[in-house]
């Protein structure tokens, strides 16, 4: 999921809001958005594998807009705060202020050029990214088939049943 993840910081940097781009995969089937999907699986652990790319693949370029989530200590459901507020350590996501604010100061300070992103182009740069990565898989050898990534992100991550997995919807 770390590039799925990495194209959708992008996409907030570029000027879509964190809900925007939950519900946009969210109406296109995904079970949540990569958002939620960060809250719920806990900011603390993608920025523990951020670091280490940051180290072993200083190639690769990171939007540090989760690095500075997680520096305010908002590692997801789990702390009660993250991309989303959670009362009471629910698992309710609400819309929260201290977020847009964070993105907003992120962005003047990188001097991120904002745009009009289309929902097709959220959906397809994240949905592309699965594809490339379960492509890079098979590539690799660690999985038998497509159809083995095609039941790892449907039965695991959520994908949508009905698109048969990223490979087969690549297909």
């Amino acid at each position: 999921l770390d590039q799925y993840w990495r194209q959708a910081l992008f996409l907030v940097d570029e000027g879509c809001s964190v809900e925007r781009i939950d519900s946009v995969l969210e109406a296109w089937g995904m079970a949540m958005g990569p958002f939620r999907m960060m809250d719920m699986v806990g900011n603390d652990l993608h920025w523990a594998i951020r670091r280490r790319h940051y180290i072993e693949q200083p190639q690769l370029r990171y939007s540090r807009i989760a690095d500075k989530l997680c520096e305010l200590g908002r590692f997801g459901r789990k702390s009660g705060a993250g991309w989303y507020r959670y009362e009471r350590h629910g698992s309710t996501p609400h819309a929260d202020s201290a977020v847009d604010t964070l993105i907003r100061s992120h962005r003047a300070e990188t001097g991120a050029v904002q745009r009009e992103v289309s929902d097709d182009e959220i959906v397809n740069r994240l949905v592309f990214a699965l594809i490339n990565e379960g492509a890079r898989i098979l590539d690799n050898d660690p999985a038998l088939g497509p159809g083995d990534i095609d039941t790892v992100y449907v039965a695991g991550y959520g994908f949508p049943r009905f698109r048969g997995g990223p490979m087969y919807y690549a297909d």
